[in-house]
C-alpha cells in the first residue's frame, strides 16, 4: 500500500489536521467482523465505529494531558495501528487496564450492527437512508444523537451507547447507500447533522436515476450525476419506475427494471453492485463518524464524554445501605470506606467517575442518588443515619435492582445489611440483571447474636434466609461475607481493594472439597495477589511452587502478610510472586469460601452471537446469553496485550465449567480473528455442549511469550437460557401521553416448552400484552405485542425499563429467562433542537473542560486521495483530528 499525498485545507494556518487513513485495497460496510466470512478483507460498521472513537479519544488525550504525567506527543502514534491498550498505557501509565473502555466501545459497535438484524429497524428505509428517504433519514439520525445526549445526561450510559450505535449506523449507511460518492464528493455531507440546512439537489419522484445493468458490477448505471439519490430495497416501499435499487443477491427490487443497484456495502459484487467505490465511501463514513463523536464531545464536555465511553480505568462506586436502627456500625463503616476512596483517589486515574447510593429498610427503598461529583456523594452519604427499629426481613433486593439500573456496566456494587430479604421473589430477575449489566454484587452481612434485642423479628426465620444473597453473588461473580460489628470496618476495606479491577484466579476445584488441595496458577503478568478465606476455619496453609508454606498465623510470613477479622482472613502475597502452581489446604466446618485475586492488565471480555448468513447484511447477531439447543458463537476480546503482535500472549482454548460444582462441560478451541494485536478470538459452541439450561463459567487458557501457562476466568458466570426471548421497542423515543407498541419474540430450540410470561415496568407505567402463556415445540417461535402507556405526568428526559420474564409452570421446571428493554421519554422538540443547541455553545475552547473540533490542514499517507473543503461543521478553532488504524487486515 503506497501513500498518497492529499492537498491541505486552507483554513486557520495555526491549526494542524493530520489524517492517517490506512485502508486495505477493498473494504465493506457489513455489520461486524463476522461479515468477513461473506466479504473477506472488509471493514465493517464495527471497524468504522471503533476507529472513530479511538481517534477522538486520542485527540482528547492530546489536548488534556494527565495530571502529574508528561503530555502525549502526536509523533509517537504516527505510522502504527491505534489500539486502546496503547492509548491507555501512554496516557494513564503502564498497568492501567482499558477493559472498561473496550467494553463500552463494544456496546456501541454491537448496537450499530444490531440495526441490520432487529425486526424494528432492519427493514426501515429511514434508518438506512434507503428509498430516497434522505430528509427522513437525516431526521432519524439527528433524533438518535439527541437521544444519545439526553440518555447520557440522565446517566444511563448503556441506553446512550445503544442510541449512539444506531445513529452511527444510519450515518455510515448514507455514504454506502446513496450516490454521494458517485457525485465526486471528497468530504462528508456538510448538512447531515444540521437540520436547518436543506438537503440540496435531491432527486424527485419523477426523476429517473438508474439504467438497466445486467452485470454484477454496475458502476455506470446512474443516469444523472447532479442529483442526490439512494437505492430502494425489497418491496417496502415499492421501487417506482426508473429508480435505483440497493442491489445484491437478496434485494428483490433489483430484479425489476432498472435492474442492478448502487450500494457499496461490501467487497463482493454479488452483494454490492458499486463495490469498486467502497474505498471512497469508507473514507467518508469514517470522517463523518469522527465528526459525530467530536460533536458529542463538544456538547457533553470532556468529563461526561469520558463517562459515555468509559475512558477511564476506574470503576464506579455503588453502595446499597440498610438504614434500620441496628445498622449504625455498618453505615459508619461504609462512610469510612467511601471517604477513604474519595480522598485517596481524587485526581488519580482510579478516581471513580460515577457514584450511586441506594438506601433501603422496610417497607421502603430508595430513592437512588447518582452523581459524578465525589463531594456531593460524600455529603449525601454523610446524611444517612440508622433510623428507628425495624424488623427482619427488609426490602434489600428491590434496592439492589434499583442500584443495578443506575450503575454502569462492569462495576462493583456493595450491599451493607444485617437482615435477610423480604423481596426474595426478585432473586431470579436480579440475577439476570447482574449478568445483563455485567456487575458484581458483594454482600457484607453482619449477624451478631449480641444484637438480638435490637432488631425485632416477627417470626422464627429460616437459616436459609440468606440464600437469595448467595444466589445473586454467585450469578454476578461477587461474594457474601458474614462478619460481626467489631470487624465490619476492617472487612469493609475490601470495598476499595475490589474496585481496582482485580481479576479472580480460577481454582481447581472451584469450591473447597474435604481432603483435596485447591490449586491456582501464577504467571509473570500477575502482581499483588491476595487470598481471602472466610468461614468456620480450623486451619489453612498456602504453598508456593518452591514448596515454601505459610499458615493461618497472623502477621508477616515467608509468603506475605496475614490479617484476621473474626472468621475472615486476608493473605497479601509478597511481590513479585513466584510463577507456577500454588496450593491451598483448608480445614473447616461447613463450606468455607476461598477467593484468590490479583492485579493484572491482561484480562478478557466476551459476548455471544448467532451467525446470520442468508441475509442482505451477513454478520453476527449479538446475544446476551447462549440459548439451549442453538448453535452459538463465543467472541473473546483479550485486553492488556498492547501492540505486541505475534510476540504477545497466545490463548488457545476456553474451558466451560458448570456452576457451582465446577464440573468440566467441555473445551473449545479458539481461532484468532482479525489482526493479532487487537486480541479478537472466536469459538463455536455446539448445541450439545449447551444442551442443558443453567449457569457455567468461562476460563481462558493460553501461554505467555516465554511459553508459560496463562489462566484467566471470566468476571462472572454465564447462563444457558432455555429459550430465546427478545424484546424490542419502537425505533424512536417515547413522549408523555403516548402509547408505544413493543414486540416480543420467543423461540425454543431444545424441546417442548410450556411458558408463562410476566411483565414489569420501572417506573410503574401501565403495560398490557396479548401473550401471557405459550406452548412451543422444538424449533418453534411465537410473537407477541405489548402496549406501554406513558402517562402525561411522565418526567421528560427519563428512562423506562421494561422487563419480560418467561418461566415454566412449576418453579423447578426451568430457570426463568428475562429480556430487558430501555426506552427514553422525551418531550416533543423541534427537529433541529440537537443542532441548534450545539451551535448555541461557544465554538472556541477556552478551558480544559470544553473541547472543540476543527481541522485546518490535511495530510495522509493513505490511498484515499482528494481535496477536502470547508463546511459548516468544521469551524476555524483549534483542535487535532487524527484518523488512525484501518490498517491492511
Amino acid at each position: 500500500m503506497l501513500p498518497v499525498e492529499v492537498p491541505p485545507l486552507h483554513l486557520d494556518p495555526s491549526v494542524l489536521l493530520l489524517l492517517q487513513l490506512l485502508v486495505p485495497p477493498t473494504s465493506a460496510f457489513f455489520p461486524n467482523f463476522w461479515s468477513l466470512l461473506a466479504a473477506p478483507r472488509s471493514i465493517t460498521h464495527q471497524d468504522l465505529t471503533e476507529e472513530a472513537a479511538l481517534n477522538v479519544t486520542l485527540q482528547l488525550f492530546l489536548e488534556q494531558p494527565p495530571p502529574g504525567r508528561p503530555p502525549l506527543h502526536l509523533e509517537d502514534f504516527l505510522g502504527r495501528t491505534l489500539l486502546a491498550d496503547d492509548l491507555f498505557a501512554a496516557y494513564f501509565g503502564s498497568g492501567f487496564p482499558s477493559r472498561r473502555f473496550r467494553a463500552a466501545l463494544g456496546e456501541v459497535s454491537r448496537a450499530n450492527a444490531a440495526q441490520d438484524f432487529l425486526p424494528t429497524s432492519k427493514n426501515d428505509p429511514d434508518l438506512h437512508f434507503d428509498a430516497e428517504r434522505l430528509d427522513q433519514g437525516r431526521t432519524r439520525l439527528v433524533t438518535a444523537l439527541r437521544e444519545t445526549l439526553v440518555a447520557s445526561r440522565a446517566l444511563d450510559h448503556t441506553l446512550s451507547r445503544q442510541r449512539l450505535g444506531a445513529a452511527l449506523h444510519t450515518l455510515q449507511d448514507f455514504y454506502s447507500h446513496s450516490n454521494w460518492v458517485e457525485l465526486g464528493k471528497e468530504q462528508p455531507h456538510p448538512h447531515l447533522l444540521w437540520p436547518r440546512q436543506e438537503l440540496q439537489s435531491l432527486a424527485q419522484a419523477s426523476d429517473p436515476t438508474c439504467s438497466n445493468c445486467e452485470q454484477l458490477s454496475c458502476l455506470g448505471n446512474l443516469l444523472d450525476f447532479r442529483l442526490l439519490t439512494s437505492g430502494y430495497f425489497g418491496t417496502h416501499p415499492p421501487k417506482p419506475p426508473g429508480k435505483c435499487s440497493h442491489g445484491g443477491h437478496f434485494d428483490r427490487s433489483s430484479a425489476q427494471p432498472p435492474r442492478g443497484g448502487i450500494n457499496k456495502d461490501s467487497t463482493s459484487p454479488g452483494f454490492s453492485p458499486h463495490h469498486e467505490l467502497h474505498l471512497q465511501a469508507a473514507k467518508l463514513a469514517l470522517l463523518a463518524s469522527i465528526q459525530a463523536f467530536s460533536l458529542l464531545r463538544s456538547r457533553l464536555g470532556d468529563r461526561d464524554f469520558s463517562r459515555l465511553l468509559d475512558i477511564t480505568p476506574a470503576s464506579s462506586l455503588s453502595f446499597v445501605l440498610d438504614t434500620t436502627g441496628s445498622m449504625g456500625e455498618e453505615i459508619n463503616a461504609a462512610k469510612i470506606q467511601a471517604r477513604h476512596i474519595v480522598e485517596q483517589r481524587r485526581g488519580s486515574p482510579m478516581e471513580p467517575m460515577h457514584y450511586v447510593l441506594v438506601p433501603f429498610h422496610d417497607p421502603g427503598f430508595g430513592p437512588v442518588f447518582t452523581t459524578s461529583d465525589p463531594d456531593s456523594f460524600w455529603q449525601e452519604l454523610n446524611e444517612i443515619h440508622a433510623l428507628g427499629g425495624g424488623d427482619e426481613p427488609e426490602m434489600c433486593l428491590s434496592a439492589v435492582e434499583l442500584a443495578l439500573l443506575h450503575t454502569p456496566p462492569l462495576s462493583d456494587i456493595f450491599v451493607f445489611t444485617d437482615a435477610s430479604p423480604k423481596d426474595a421473589l426478585l432473586t431470579n430477575r436480579v440475577e439476570s440483571l447482574t449478568q445483563e449489566r455485567r456487575c458484581r454484587v458483594t454482600f457484607l452481612v453482619t449477624e451478631d447474636p449480641s444484637r438480638v434485642n435490637i432488631r425485632a423479628r416477627r417470626e422464627v426465620l429460616s437459616p436459609l434466609r440468606f440464600q437469595p444473597y448467595e444466589s445473586i453473588a454467585l450469578a454476578s461473580g461477587g461474594e457474601v461475607i458474614f462478619t460481626k460489628d467489631q470487624h465490619i470496618q476492617d472487612v469493609a476495606a475490601i470495598v476499595g481493594e475490589s474496585m481496582a479491577d482485580l481479576v479472580t484466579l480460577p481454582l481447581e476445584p472451584p469450591v473447597v472439597v474435604p481432603g483435596r488441595l485447591l490449586i491456582f496458577s501464577v504467571d509473570e503478568l500477575l502482581q499483588r495477589i491476595t487470598v481471602r478465606i472466610h468461614g468456620e476455619i480450623s486451619s489453612f496453609w498456602i504453598r508456593n511452587p518452591a514448596g515454601v508454606s505459610q499458615d493461618q498465623e497472623e502477621g508477616e510470613g515467608p509468603l506475605g502478610h496475614t490479617r484476621r477479622f473474626g472468621q475472615f482472613w486476608i493473605v497479601t502475597m509478597n511481590d513479585p510472586p513466584q510463577t507456577g502452581t500454588w496450593e491451598i489446604q483448608v480445614t473447616a466446618e461447613g463450606t468455607p469460601r476461598v477467593r484468590v485475586q490479583a492485579h493484572t492488565s491482561l484480562d478478557f471480555l466476551f459476548y455471544f452471537g448467532i451467525s446470520v448468513e442468508d441475509v442482505p447484511h451477513p454478520g453476527l447477531y449479538p446475544l446476551t446469553q447462549p440459548v439451549a439447543g442453538l448453535q452459538t458463537q463465543l467472541l473473546v476480546e483479550v485486553t492488556g496485550t498492547g501492540n505486541s503482535g505475534n510476540h504477545g500472549p497466545h490463548f488457545s482454548h476456553v474451558i466451560l465449567r458448570g456452576v457451582p460444582a465446577g464440573d468440566e462441560l467441555g473445551r473449545v478451541p479458539l481461532e484468532p480473528t482479525g489482526p493479532r494485536e487487537r486480541g479478537f478470538l472466536a469459538a463455536s459452541l455446539p448445541p450439545t455442549l449447551l444442551s442443558t439450561p443453567g449457569p457455567f463459567s468461562l476460563e481462558l487458557i493460553g501461554q505467555d511469550r516465554a511459553g508459560q501457562g496463562l489462566h484467566r476466568a471470566a468476571l462472572q458466570p454465564c447462563t444457558v437460557a432455555p429459550v430465546l426471548l427478545e424484546l424490542s421497542g419502537p425505533p424512536h423515543f417515547l413522549t408523555p401521553g403516548s402509547k408505544a407498541p413493543l414486540s416480543l419474540h420467543i423461540a425454543s430450540f431444545s424441546g417442548p416448552q410450556d411458558l408463562y410470561l410476566r411483565t414489569s415496568v420501572n417506573p410503574n407505567f401501565p403495560l398490557t400484552s396479548n401473550l401471557s402463556r405459550v406452548h412451543l415445540g422444538q424449533n418453534e417461535s411465537a410473537w407477541g405485542r405489548l402496549w406501554l402507556e406513558v402517562p402525561d405526568s411522565a418526567a421528560p428526559d427519563s428512562v423506562v425499563m421494561v422487563t419480560v420474564s418467561a418461566a415454566g409452570r412449576e418453579a423447578s421446571s426451568m430457570p426463568p429467562t428475562h429480556a430487558f428493554l430501555r426506552l427514553l421519554v422525551l418531550a416533543p422538540a423541534p427537529q433541529d433542537q440537537f443542532a441548534a443547541s450545539t451551535r448555541s455553545s461557544s465554538p472556541v475552547s477556552t478551558t480544559a473542560s470544553s473541547p472543540t473540533f476543527s481541522p485546518s490542514t490535511l495530510v495522509t499517507p493513505s490511498r484515499a486521495g482528494g481535496r477536502m473543503t470547508d463546511s459548516p461543521w468544521w469551524g476555524t478553532v483549534g483542535g487535532v483530528l487524527l484518523l488512525f488504524g484501518l490498517a491492511s487486515w
